[in-house]
């Protein structure tokens, strides 16, 4: 089925204290939805009330983007942690991100770097996660990768789920995303990541880094803050998404 509508989102609120990092100002100008950090892998409260207050002035969608404890390493590195323990600090992330919105209320949860990526496999840190949301807000939606199992737990547990794929990280031919450790996973090219983007909504499917075809079912794009491109990219994937008569708007409006 062709979308007509997509939801288009990005992180941000990623600097800490002095150090400032990504351009939200300019980024929060093209998507409709973003992802906060929450303070455990970047972010801290001054950072996350500054962003709140951006997003709520461009109307655009505001999800917590809660992490494993890693400011060191920015929320990417693989931690053993029981299932209870990230529940809990999912919990505590999420309510942190929502005492600073004026409505006291959030769009989504997107989890960020090593728990995202984790919960694609281990299913009893997906449905931890699921747990921890429907504890905080059952209102919520979770935003997870498109035709992972983790969609079909969340669904199970009765949570709102949007699939996600990503405009500027490659795939691997199970439509995981490859690791950064290795060359060609973060993609940097406008035009290729547009066209790419395009692909995954008009035609739902993308190529593997290995060169397969791989199906997804995309109610969201992601596009990394971080990325050195990112003000272009996002410039150009929202040209060309209106320009094919796709409407982007926030996941509220599309579930």
């Amino acid at each position: 089925m062709v979308k007509t509508k997509v939801d288009f989102n990005s992180d941000i609120g990623e600097s800490f204290g002095q150090y400032k990092l990504g351009l939200d100002g300019e980024i929060i100008q093209h998507v409709s939805s973003v992802n906060i950090a929450c303070g455990f892998h970047a972010g801290d409260p001054m950072w996350m009330s500054k962003t709140v207050r951006l997003a709520e002035k461009n109307g655009v969608g505001i999800g917590a983007h809660p992490s494993y404890p890693d400011l060191q390493g920015f929320g990417r590195r693989n931690m053993n942690i029981e299932p209870e323990e990230v529940k809990n600090d999912v919990i505590y992330q999420i309510g942190a991100l929502t005492g600073f919105t004026s409505n006291k209320k959030l769009q989504h949860v997107k989890p960020h770097g090593a728990m995202y990526n984790n919960a694609v496999k281990d299913e009893k840190l997906a449905a931890a996660i699921c747990s921890a949301i429907i504890e905080a807000d059952s209102k919520l939606i979770l935003l997870a990768l498109s035709g992972s199992r983790w969609i079909s737990i969340a669904k199970e547990m009765g949570l709102k789920v949007a699939q996600e794929v990503f405009a500027d990280r490659a795939i691997n031919n199970d439509g995981s995303l490859v690791s950064r450790s290795i060359d060609g996973s973060v993609l940097h090219d406008p035009d290729l990541i547009a066209e790419r983007s395009l692909k995954m909504i008009k035609q739902g499917y993308i190529t593997s880094i290995d060169g397969e075809d791989v199906e997804v079912d995309a109610d969201s794009i992601c596009m990394h803050g971080d990325n050195p491109a990112a003000v272009k990219i996002a410039a150009e994937v929202k040209g060309a998404l209106k320009s094919s008569g796709i409407e982007i708007v926030p996941l509220s409006e599309l579930l």
